[in-house]
């Protein structure tokens, strides 16, 4: 206990946010029929329909049991847009990839052992799968705040991460994908984010074989959680090369372990074959086109701007983050996170269907946010010089706050639905 409070802001930010997001979790569920309602429905249904197919009904290919438990739990929203057909086939095959019901495994197996010994069916959606997915979503966004929090430590004070830690967890549309929405891929994806950029930190200060396998297992469970997950492999691409001699360094680094670019690429490889082996089970082919769209040239920077789900309204804290950009220029990790950012930001915002769906701001940047975190922190450095930067931040994480938890009641209240795309 000691050593976690040791640095004791920083830790106090760390467990309120973890409070707070336990308790928007159960007031929320207070304020709704248990009996009507289901994590796992909609496109969470998509991601975790793998655990029930394989582990209770043994079937992943016809898919016999959706029609019994959507008349029962209503996960599908209608119709199964969650699988298609098989080309020439009548069997099913998964639009969703399957890395986030990897990481949704432990707890699966944890409620199904519950409902085993109590009185719930076994089902994979009875009362016990909904608890273990959305807690579980809570403790892993905690974990990757945690690792996060050890990330920061390198370059940051403990006042800054403290305050950063606060920001990220209370001003932005994160809440809504931890606390609501858990079972979504987001609040899953997000601790692989603060681990690559622990792992990224520890290769480049002891470079070793097996720290180069978990960069490519880590990069590949995110591929096949949301394949635009991939850019992520320009964090331990481009870390510490943001001068010339850095560069020169950093390549010459390389070249001296070139060998663990192959024990990097195996990781991923490893990593990624749950899907290429799902994907030859139900399609007969390694490689299967799920069917997304992108007009990298045509992108929709409404999803940033624009009233329905604009992530600069919605998440001011984002412009916050965006601003920081500007004083990480003499940090190991600056030329790393711009590109990741830019990269990252033009991907989600060329997306053929740039309102994703029945959501809160820009979702799909949330799991995205230990990278942001950095940028953030580095702004409130540059915030902490000035004189009461202490009551500024305050102010200003209060204002953001209250801003942000009064839109996430109005959107749950279905009142932001109201804002229709403007096609």
């Amino acid at each position: 206990m000691e050593r976690i409070f040791r640095n004791k802001f920083s830790s106090f930010s760390l467990f309120f946010v973890l409070f707070v997001l336990l308790g928007y979790r159960i007031a929320y569920w207070s304020n709704n029929d248990a009996n009507g309602y289901n994590a796992a429905s909609w496109d969470a249904f998509g991601y975790y329909m793998y655990l029930p197919s394989i582990f209770i009904y043994d079937d992943v290919k016809q898919l016999k049991w959706v029609d019994e438990i959507d008349a029962k739990y209503s996960v599908t929203g209608g119709t199964l847009y969650q699988a298609g057909k098989v080309k020439n086939q009548e069997t099913y095959t998964n639009k969703y990839l399957s890395g986030v019901a990897c990481l949704q495994l432990p707890y699966f197996l944890i409620a199904h052992g519950i409902a085993r010994l109590s009185d719930h069916e076994e089902d994979g959606f009875s009362a016990p799968y909904q608890y273990a997915l959305l807690f579980g979503a809570i403790f892993n966004v905690f974990s990757g705040l945690w690792i996060l929090k050890k990330v920061l430590q390198r370059y940051f004070t403990d006042k800054t991460i403290g305050f950063t830690l606060l920001f990220l967890g209370l001003t932005s549309n994160l809440i809504q994908y931890t606390s609501i929405d858990g079972a979504m891929s987001h609040a899953y994806i997000f601790p692989i984010y603060s681990f690559l950029l622990w792992l990224t930190i520890k290769w480049h200060d002891n470079p070793k074989q097996i720290t180069a396998v978990l960069i490519g297992a880590v990069i590949g469970l995110a591929t096949i959680s949301r394949p635009t997950e991939l850019i992520m492999i320009f964090i331990p691409l481009l870390w510490n090369t943001g001068s010339p001699e850095n560069r020169k360094a950093k390549w010459l680094l390389v070249k001296r372990f070139r060998w663990h670019i192959v024990f990097a690429l195996l990781g991923g490889l490893i990593a990624m074959l749950p899907q290429f082996i799902y994907w030859k089970y139900t399609t007969d082919s390694f490689i299967y086109n799920v069917g997304s769209k992108w007009f990298f040239l045509n992108p929709w920077f409404r999803v940033l701007f624009g009233p329905e789900k604009g992530w600069f309204l919605y998440t001011p804290v984002a412009i916050i983050m965006i601003l920081g950009l500007f004083f990480i220029r003499k940090m190991e990790f600056n030329r790393s996170v711009i590109v990741f950012i830019i990269l990252n930001i033009w991907i989600i915002i060329s997306w053929s269907d740039w309102t994703y769906g029945a959501s809160y701001s820009t979702r799909a940047l949330v799991q995205s946010y230990p990278i942001f975190a950095l940028p953030l922190a580095a702004f409130i450095t540059e915030v902490s010089t000035k004189q009461w930067s202490v009551i500024i931040l305050t102010l200003l994480l209060l204002l953001l706050t209250w801003l942000n938890f009064y839109q996430i009641g109005i959107y749950n209240e279905g009142i932001l639905e109201g804002f229709s795309p403007m096609v």
